[in-house]
């Protein structure tokens, strides 16, 4: 059965045949094809029947409507023209009323101005009246013992006087208001003593309203804390009555008795007055519900304020108690960077240890008072930190220079000068004692300067950083010149004390002075030792740069991490701002919810050329390139110069020594002698000084590959000990070859005999040179096949298609030599 829908007939891109076929595919099987085309056709008809009758049905209605809607549009038009010109109408109405009432209005705002000031005349004359009246009756007020009226009267009284203004009629009263306000304060002043020393709550809030009344409430502050810092000032003033009683116990005995430092009963100390202070903030929440966040913090900052030079001397002494030879004089570390102690008294570790307890002891205090004053406001809370740091900040303000104090102290302790005199034969002893303690030196440096680091940190929070990197620097700088003081004296041990060095360009080409020799023979086996010791001096430069390396990537780390620290407690955000200014906006901010006070935070909102000094360098640690150390680092490279300038001169040296006198032998100049009867000839053999540099620069590989070894720890570190060693055979070779080079150049005559020997010492040098895998030098190969050749093949030598391949000049100096012309 087909289902006609005539909505898909009027579909876009309805297609007839697809419509037919979706029908037909749809039909039941068992439905004949005749049946269901027919039945599809009479649906269809039937359909397109339906829709004509509607259509037709439809049209007739639209048609009987439309004179109904032409007349509704007519009507509606005229209703639009009838309310325009309606509301053009009020429209002028409203024009004509504003045009005369506008000077109306304008009158009545000048009758209100001038109701108002006569307002406010009548208010003034009536405040008039009334202080002449006051200032007449305040005396009975104040007879009748009143204070609650009497401070309403004195109050009533200034409202009026401002109301006045400045009159002259009325200047005795303002002058006789001040002298009553004074008199008033005066006479509760007693009672206010009274109540707060038997804690009457309220007998002081009512005491406190006459003073605020009065604008006096600054005075109960003042007598609030008066009253509270007495006992605290008693608590600091026990240890002195302790020690007073100690000594006299003492006397008394005849003996020494154990007393009690100033480290062990400091936080006593905060504990009571940590109590003391909870016990005042719970009663003064009762008793002052409005003024207490900032009156009992007032009570601990005028303490601090006045206990500051006492507590100063006691934290001086105090870090002088740590060393045997500061505590028998009772002096501290004040006294010792100032100078008042002999020199030989010097500045220790255990001195920065003993303050920075004390320091420790003073925060955990501090952040107890943080928490107790949490609901103060941050300024509040900022200045009570503040005076609580404040003793220690004489302290802060010398860290460069206890630091660099207690750096050098400690760095005399490192005993690097090993190169004392042995007797004769003992050099290669000494020298390998020597390199010894240079090695273990470095570590040693190292973890004082890692120590220095975390005292920074321990006690200045960071503050200090920029003094810190100065004192390392220098202290590096001095540890640096010890050790190459220590170097040359290696040079003495090794002979080469007159040595006039020359750059490498020179050195290189063999052009440097000559060694003076040696004031004593040494042995092989001497000469060997001095040699290993030579080379064990690489190992102090590698570790020197690869640990200062080290060190300076962790403090540049450690730089940057203070620098994020004051970043996240928004300090350093606030650096173009004042720190007051800093502080205020951040007043309103609940402390839990705020980053943590610390104590370069608080030192710093007060010292702004410090805080842009500190933030400079912190913010150049920022850098990759940046150089925490920089003078440090151009002296380590320096002394990795002079120890490469030391170990290429002591392994050159033996070699300066074998050919120093090559080019004045007197075999160069030798005649074969002629004898009676006919002689075999024999072949040259190399002389024993080329032979003993050859041996020598062979058995290089050998000496150097205990250091290589030493080096390598990794595949990666084969391949830099094979790179190593190829590298100082390489220098040494080159260095030799270049001073046998300049020999030859000096030999002025050689005959036939002389010029047959030196082509084997120069065909065996270049055996030697190939065997290391060093490439022959032109002159070098010219110098031999020119020495070599027949003296009277030398012309045609030169002359032929294989002189191409010569050095010229060279082949012009041995033509020289030898004396033979080339111009024929």
């Amino acid at each position: 059965m087909v289902v006609v829908d005539a909505s898909e007939f009027g579909a876009e891109g309805f297609d007839p045949k697809r419509w037919i076929n979706a029908a037909l595919d749809a039909r039941h099987p068992s439905e004949p094809l005749d049946r269901f085309l027919a039945d599809a056709e009479e649906r269809l008809r039937a359909a397109a029947d339906d829709a004509g009758a509607a259509l037709e049905r439809d049209s007739a209605d639209a048609l009987r409507r439309v004179p109904l809607a032409c007349r509704d549009a007519l009507r509606l038009r005229e209703d639009a023209v009838a309310l325009r010109s309606h509301i053009a109408s009020v429209l002028q109405s409203l024009s004509q009323a504003e045009g005369s009432s506008a000077e109306s209005i304008t009158a009545l705002a000048r009758i209100d101005t001038v109701k108002q000031r006569m307002e406010a005349a009548y208010t003034t004359l009536q405040d008039a009246a009334g202080l002449a009246q006051l200032s007449q009756s305040v005396e009975d007020v104040f007879s009748s013992g009143d204070l609650p009226k009497a401070a309403e009267t004195l109050a009533t009284m200034r409202h009026c006087l401002s109301a006045v203004g400045e009159v002259a009629e009325f200047a005795n009263v303002r002058k006789q208001l001040e002298v009553l306000e004074e008199r008033l304060d005066k006479m509760v002043q007693p009672r206010l003593l009274d109540a707060l020393s038997n804690r009457k709550v309220d007998a002081v809030q009512d005491l406190c309203g006459i003073l605020t009344r009065i604008g006096r409430f600054k005075s109960l502050e003042v007598q609030y804390t008066k009253i509270h810092v007495m006992p605290l000032k008693k608590l600091w003033e026990d240890f002195d009555l302790k020690q007073r009683a100690n000594r006299i116990e003492m006397e008394k005995r005849g003996g020494e008795i154990s007393s009690t430092s100033f480290s062990s009963w400091l936080p006593s100390f905060y504990d009571e007055t940590l109590l003391y202070l909870e016990q005042e903030w719970k009663w003064c929440s009762t008793a002052f519900p409005e003024e207490y966040r900032s009156l009992v913090p007032k009570v601990l900052v005028e303490t601090m304020s006045e206990l500051n030079s006492s507590f100063v001397s006691r934290v001086n002494v105090a870090t002088g108690d740590a060393v045997p030879e500061t505590r028998s004089v009772a002096k501290g570390v004040l006294d010792v960077i100032s100078g008042d102690l002999p020199k030989s008294t010097k500045l220790q570790n255990k001195h920065l240890v003993a303050l920075i307890e004390l320091h420790n002891m003073t925060g955990t205090f501090a952040r107890n008072i943080q928490h107790l004053f949490s609901e103060s406001d941050l300024g509040v809370v900022l200045n009570t930190l503040k005076a609580i740091y404040t003793p220690y900040e004489t302290f802060k303000v010398r860290y460069g220079q206890m630091e660099r104090a207690v750096l050098s102290a400690a760095m005399t302790g490192i005993d690097i000068r090993g190169a004392i005199s042995r007797g004769v034969g003992a050099q290669g002893i000494e020298l390998s004692e020597t390199v010894r303690r240079m090695e273990e030196s470095i570590p040693q440096m190292i973890v004082l300067l890692e120590a220095a680091v975390e005292r920074c940190i321990s006690l200045t929070g960071g503050s200090e950083a920029d003094e810190l990197v100065l004192a390392l620097d220098d202290t590096m700088l001095q540890y640096i010149s010890n050790l190459q003081e220590t170097l040359k004296s290696l040079r003495m041990v090794c002979g080469l004390d007159n040595t006039a060095h020359s750059d490498s360009s020179k050195r290189d080409t063999g052009l440097e002075k000559k060694e003076a020799p040696r004031p004593v023979d040494v042995s092989e086996e001497e000469e060997w030792s001095i040699v290993q010791g030579a080379l064990q001096v690489l190992t102090v430069a590698d570790c020197l740069t690869s640990r200062t390396s080290v060190f300076e990537a962790s403090l540049r780390a450690t730089l940057a991490r203070i620098g994020t620290n004051f970043s996240v407690s928004g300090f350093g955000s606030s650096m173009d701002k004042s720190p007051s200014g800093a502080a205020d906006e951040n007043s309103g901010v609940p402390l839990g919810g705020r980053a943590a006070l610390d104590i370069a935070t608080i030192r710093l909102t007060n010292l702004p050329d410090k805080s842009k000094k500190l933030f400079t360098v912190l913010e150049q640690s920022k850098d990759p390139r940046f150089h925490a150390l920089p003078v440090t680092s151009q002296r380590v490279a320096a002394f990795s110069d002079k120890v490469n300038e030391l170990v290429y001169d002591v392994l050159i040296s033996k070699v300066r020594q074998r050919l120093s006198e090559i080019a004045r032998l007197p075999i160069w100049s030798s005649v074969e002698e002629q004898g009676g009867l006919p002689l075999p000839s024999f072949s040259a053999y190399p002389q024993a000084y080329v032979t003993s540099v050859g041996e020598y620069l062979l058995t290089l590989p050998q000496q150097l590959e205990p250091l290589a070894e030493g080096i390598s720890g990794s595949e990666t570190g084969n391949d830099e000990a094979q790179f190593f060693a190829t590298e100082w055979i390489f220098k040494v070779a080159e260095g030799a070859t270049a001073l046998f080079m300049e020999q030859l150049r000096g030999i002025h005559y050689i005959t036939d005999r002389g010029a047959l020997q030196l082509a084997a010492d120069i065909e065996y040098l270049n055996n030697v040179l190939s065997a290391l895998s060093m490439p022959i030098p032109p002159f070098l190969s010219t110098f031999h096949a020119c020495i070599s050749t027949p003296r009277d093949q030398v012309r045609s030598l030169i002359k032929s298609d294989g002189g191409s391949q010569l050095d010229l000049p060279t082949a012009h100096l041995v033509s020289k030599i030898r004396r033979i012309p080339l111009d024929q």
